[in-house]
Parts: C-alpha cells; sequence; structure tokens
C-alpha cells in the first residue's frame, strides 16, 4: 500500500471498472465543446473528436443517444453539425451520467431509482456497510446535480489561462 495524500491505494490493483465509462467521460468531454459554442453555429462531429481526441465512429454513437433523449440536436450539410438544445447553465452532469450509467450508486441497496435489496444484508437498516454507502451516493448526487456544462466551461478557461500564465513566465 501506498499513502497518497492521506488516501491509501493498492498499487498492485487498479480498478476493473472504473467508476465512469469512457463512453460517459468522452460525451462530457463532447458537451463542453458543444456548451462553450452554445448559441453560435452547429459544430461539426469531426472538430469534436479532433478537439477531444475522441474517436468519430464512437463519438457517433453518443452524439446519437444524447439526440435521442433531447439533450441536443444536429443539421445536416456543410455548415451542419451539433448543437445543445438547453442553456449549458440548465444540463448538469447527473443529467449526462444517468443517460450513460443509469446510475451512480455503488451498491444497488443505496440505490434511489434503482433500489434493489442486499443479498448479503440480513437487515438493511442495521448495516454497517449500507450506511457511509448510501452518504457517499448522496454526496455524488448532491456535486453531480450542482455542476453543470456552464462549469465545465469555466473551468477549462481557467485552466487554459493558468497554462497559458505558466508559458509567459518560462
Amino acid at each position: 500500500m501506498i499513502c497518497r495524500e492521506k488516501h491509501y491505494f493498492c498499487k498492485d490493483k487498479l480498478p476493473e471498472n472504473p467508476m465512469l465509462s469512457k463512453k460517459t467521460r468522452y460525451a462530457m468531454l463532447a458537451l463542453s465543446v458543444l456548451a462553450a459554442e452554445y448559441g453560435r453555429e452547429p459544430v461539426q462531429i469531426g472538430r469534436i473528436a479532433e478537439k477531444e481526441k475522441i474517436p468519430q465512429r464512437f463519438l457517433e454513437g453518443i452524439l446519437l443517444s444524447l439526440k435521442n433523449i433531447g439533450m441536443l440536436n444536429s443539421t445536416r450539410g456543410k455548415s451542419g453539425g451539433y448543437y445543445l438544445l438547453k442553456d449549458p447553465r440548465e444540463v448538469t452532469l447527473l443529467d449526462v451520467v444517468i443517460c450513460f450509467e443509469g446510475s451512480v450508486s455503488m451498491l444497488a441497496c443505496v440505490c434511489e431509482d434503482q433500489y434493489m435489496p442486499c443479498e448479503f444484508c440480513k437487515d438493511e437498516d442495521n448495516c454497517p456497510i449500507r450506511k457511509p454507502f448510501s452518504e457517499i451516493y448522496r454526496h455524488i448526487i448532491d456535486v453531480l446535480r450542482r455542476t453543470t456544462l456552464a462549469d465545465l466551461v469555466k473551468e477549462q478557461h481557467v485552466n487554459n489561462d493558468k497554462s497559458k500564465s505558466c508559458m509567459l513566465s518560462e
């Protein structure tokens, strides 16, 4: 075990299933590009793929899923592309995660929308594992619910400004 900022990780074992799929992470990256261009011309899929280093064929499926749930739309033709249907301040990361992951719960017995009884507990109300994971679930939901695509764009601008100032000082 190694200690990194008071968190312990097993250096020989990386998670087999990351908490968020690659599809969800790519969706967030693509949506942040569309959020930055909100109110302007549609963004071509090739531009999103190139900017965020997302395989274009994979991105097509992601954008189609987002279109199917009414988060974005597209136009055809030479100047066609994708665009957000809602203001980036109204689209939360929870919306995106639920679209691709279905839930953010680590245990089905704490998930509000996809609850399943725990197969290991004799008494869920007194389960020592359920309480902390229920609290983790509530915190994750809270952060994802209050973080919007506009926040991602704002964070990206802050990070770009920091890297520019670092390059200027060198």
